[in-house]
């Protein structure tokens, strides 16, 4: 899987997402600060996906590979 990293300058700080995932969202004062702090939040992003899962009514699971 693909992901894109987009920082642009906002007023005062720099402004980073990334674009197929625009619910993570940060800010930092330099592009190298604000690339980590996308990075950061990302991760944080993706566990809190995994712990709200429910598997009370799973009945089917498979990892897909997206090239």
């Amino acid at each position: 899987m693909k992901l894109t990293i987009v920082i642009s300058k906002g007023e005062e700080f720099f402004i980073g997402t990334i674009k197929e995932i625009p619910a993570v969202l940060t800010q930092g004062e330099t592009v190298e600060e604000t690339k980590e702090n996308v990075l950061d939040a990302l991760q944080l992003y993706l566990e809190d996906m995994q712990s709200e899962e429910d598997t009370s009514t799973k009945v089917f699971e498979e990892d897909l590979m997206i090239s």
